[in-house]
């Protein structure tokens, strides 16, 4: 396969690991990818905002370098799946990158829209996932049906669905909630350039219509979707509807995200 400008441009590997406050080894093991895993869902926050500030939302490794680790804000999978593949391949993990259908709270089917990886390691093959967001996975998991597999705050699950897709499950609830669908055919940079123009800027993307922002914590995690706050801790889940003039603050205090001077979010979401 060809290099692509993706590939081309270096990858600052210090200037990660102090964005995600890691100085463990460095060596391809499962232990080093969860420790990895971890610490970066619980530095780098899930948040769309740039899309609802109509900035245009590139994810080569340039430009989520620059985002994500040196302006220290978030993103979404596109932006954090490609910066911790790289992240891995630079320690020397071998890499699959795949792409799903999202589930989790829709009902109709949804586009390829999310990224995630495959992990070759001697025990048998490994799912990372830093860019879901919500129930995401805080650590990987193994690519075995039917084993429960648990997480920070979660229990998922998978589940072969007829020849060639698997289906990650959330089991936290009283009944499975499907998180996505996926096979194992590989995908490259240009299949997630196209899925991120319809994330980014499509008038149905979930993404255009509303403000969505997470971070896993220690004991739990903090969601914001629109102008509902939830924060997670030790299983109790407190949920506060906010003024719309507190948005930036929250942004801010709970996630660590600093708005340009006198921007404005909007969305249909927001301003219902």
């Amino acid at each position: 396969m060809q290099p692509t400008a993706q590939d081309s441009h270096p990858l600052d590997l210090d200037a990660y690991l102090n964005r995600i406050g890691y100085r463990g080894a460095l060596a391809p093991t499962r232990e080093v990818l969860d420790a990895l895993h971890t610490a970066h869902v619980r530095s780098i926050p899930f948040e769309n905002v740039d899309v609802l500030l109509g900035r245009g939302i590139r994810i080569d490794l340039g430009s989520v370098q620059a985002k994500l680790v040196q302006a220290r804000r978030g993103g979404y999978c596109f932006e954090h799946n490609t910066l911790f593949v790289a992240v891995l391949r630079r320690i020397g993990f071998k890499v699959t990158t795949l792409i799903a259908r999202v589930r989790f709270l829709q009902s109709d089917i949804t586009p390829r829209s999310h990224m995630l990886s495959l992990i070759d390691m001697p025990g048998g093959p490994l799912l990372a996932d830093v860019g879901f967001g919500g129930p995401g996975l805080s650590r990987s998991v193994r690519l075995v049906e039917g084993e429960l597999q648990p997480q920070d705050v979660d229990v998922v699950s998978l589940r072969r669905e007829g020849s060639s897709f698997w289906v990650l499950e959330s089991r936290m609830g009283e009944q499975p909630q499907d998180l996505y669908a996926f096979t194992l055919e590989e995908n490259y940079p240009v299949d997630y350039e196209v899925a991120n123009h319809f994330t980014s800027t499509h008038p149905g993307s979930l993404f255009v219509n509303n403000l969505i922002a997470a971070l896993p914590t220690p004991e739990g995690r903090v969601t914001l979707r629109n102008r509902t706050l939830g924060v997670l801790r030790h299983g109790q889940l407190e949920r506060v509807e906010l003024d719309r003039e507190a948005i930036v603050g929250v942004l801010r205090d709970r996630f660590g995200l600093d708005l340009p001077a006198g921007a404005r979010l909007s969305c249909p979401g927001l301003d219902a």
